[in-house]
């Protein structure tokens, strides 16, 4: 179909012909390159026509642009991700180590999502990896549903590589560190898996569970390897077996009351480097016997007034007992609160439990300071801070996946998680910002720190490159580390300004000038 002449004369592009579709709308005359001649024999050269540039629209040139979907967001949330990554450095090439590196990108991206972004799920992990500088960070990672699921699945059946990781987060612990181990409950109903099952407190609860045991680094407040068990597995046969799995060879081993060292005594025959210390019962004979609750000392350096004996027994292994008298207060009130309100005081069971009240022995194979003892298991509470952490601050009390090796590989990617808020919650508290904010406000703070996507890999607070970013946000992520604060200008100097430096003008002689002698005075 011929096209108008008044189309044909519009102002375009060179080397171009107007091409018209004969259908009605905005894109009927289309602008097409010459891109080459073709030559026939024996008759005129035809020209060829290559791609459309552009349309004729209202007796004007528009030219093609590139579509908003296929350029993507000039504009990205920069400000948690930041933080994930800056303390996830070490764990991303550990999994490189051992993992094909594009798992390792989705693996990463899965996790760090999961801390800026608790209770998200794997249907909207594909959204919010859009929108944040995750995408940056792990480019190319494949974020849809089914891939998540698949991953998860084949990183369920790997236990091989999972056991790798974990060892080279283990050879990261110093030999003289402390690992308390520990596990927490997740409710699991599912139907599909073998590992949910009623705990002994879930049955009460009417739901089925699933235990997740930690290995728990004191020193550094952070986890160093986990496993997954049955939700009715008891602690005596979970220990050993998760000692073994995950063959950790060095420490000392820091485990509560359901855990006697004689439950674990082959792992530590085979392993000389790790080591124990146990609380035992109350009632054990061992404490009479040695005469433990004859004090000796008072620990120093310590916020409690606590008192200590510390002795060696038959077997090279030592005790060590501890009474604190703040502890030994409450549980005597609450025992005679008891026993008002039961009306069942007896004299003698007074006698003989008042002595034990505030009371905790410990038993180890190691000779250790009364007060490195104590501090070990008392430092132990912060591994309820994780599992706080795990529950709370990341939402993950509950699975959300169905399969038995789908339950695996999605706790090995909340491991990841996991250490990293242990890791984003000290480097907060070491910069003083959490005195003032709790930890999810401060995640949504940053959250709201926009950055362009064009900006340079430093960044600094006055580039000009963020977006609608509060300044408050600004002295959030510079404490952080993660944007360079702007030059602060000099003090103004108090006082008045000096006077100017000026030659000094010359002295003028005090008296009437002396007369010379041969000087006229004028007429007699």
């Amino acid at each position: 179909m011929a096209v108008p002449a008044d189309i044909r004369a519009v102002e375009r592009p060179v080397n171009t012909i107007v091409d018209d579709s004969g259908r009605d709308g905005p894109k009927r005359y289309a602008v097409r390159e010459r891109t080459s001649t073709k030559y026939i024999p024996g008759g005129n050269p035809q020209p060829r026509n290559g791609k459309v540039i552009g349309h004729i629209i209202d007796h004007q040139y528009v030219p093609i642009n590139v579509p908003i979907a296929e350029a993507g967001p000039d504009m990205l949330s920069y400000g948690a991700s930041a933080l994930v990554k800056s303390v996830t450095q070490d764990l991303f090439h550990d999994l490189l180590a051992v993992f094909a590196a594009n798992e390792v990108y989705t693996m990463m991206a899965m996790a760090t999502l999961q801390v800026i972004k608790p209770k998200v799920t794997l249907s909207r992990m594909s959204t919010h990896y859009k929108r944040t500088f995750v995408c940056k960070d792990y480019p190319g990672a494949a974020m849809s549903r089914n891939h998540l699921g698949d991953l998860l699945q084949r990183l369920g059946q790997d236990g091989e590589k999972r056991k790798s990781f974990y060892q080279l987060r283990l050879s990261h612990t110093v030999e003289d560190h402390h690992i308390a181990i520990d596990g927490t409950l997740k409710q699991d109903n599912s139907s599909v898996n073998d590992l949910s099952a009623f705990s002994y407190k879930a049955r009460t609860r009417g739901r089925q569970e699933v235990s997740v045991l930690y290995a728990y680094d004191i020193e550094l407040m952070e986890p160093i390897c986990a496993e997954v068990f049955p939700g009715n597995s008891s602690d005596p046969s979970s220990y050993p077996a998760f000692i073994r799995d995950n063959d950790i060879r060095k420490g000392i081993i820091v485990a509560d009351k359901g855990l006697p060292p004689s439950k674990i005594k082959d792992e530590l025959a085979e392993r000389p480097e790790l080591h124990f210390l146990t609380p035992i019962k109350r009632n054990d004979v061992r404490i009479a016997d040695n005469d433990m609750l004859s004090f000796e000392g008072v620990l120093q350096g310590i916020d409690a007034h606590v008192v200590y004996k510390k002795k060696q027994i038959k077997g090279g292994r030592f005790l060590y007992a501890y009474r604190d008298t703040r502890k030994a207060s409450i549980e005597e009130a609450d025992y005679l609160a008891k026993a008002a309100d039961k009306k069942n005081f007896n004299p003698q069971k007074y006698d003989k439990k008042s002595s034990l009240f505030g009371v905790i022995v410990f038993e180890s194979d190691q000779d250790l300071d009364p007060r490195t003892a104590y501090l070990c298991y008392d430092d132990r509470w912060l591994l309820e801070l994780v599992f706080n952490r795990y529950k709370n601050d990341e939402c993950l009390d509950k699975t959300n996946v169905q399969g038995d090796f789908s339950v695996i590989g999605a706790e090995f990617i909340n491991f990841i998680s996991t250490v990293a808020t242990c890791r984003i919650i000290r480097k907060a508290r070491q910069a003083g910002l959490l005195d003032h904010m709790s930890y999810g406000e401060l995640m949504d703070g940053l959250c709201s720190a926009w950055r362009r996507v064009d900006a340079p890999g430093n960044p600094k607070t006055s580039d000009g490159y963020w977006v609608h970013t509060l300044q408050v946000v600004f002295d959030e992520l510079e404490a952080l580390g993660l944007s360079e604060a702007d030059p602060k200008p000099e003090p103004k100097k108090r006082g008045r300004k000096p006077k100017p430096q000026t030659e000094p003008k010359p002295k003028r002689p005090r008296g009437r000038p002396r007369k010379d002698a041969n000087q006229s005075v004028g007429p007699l």
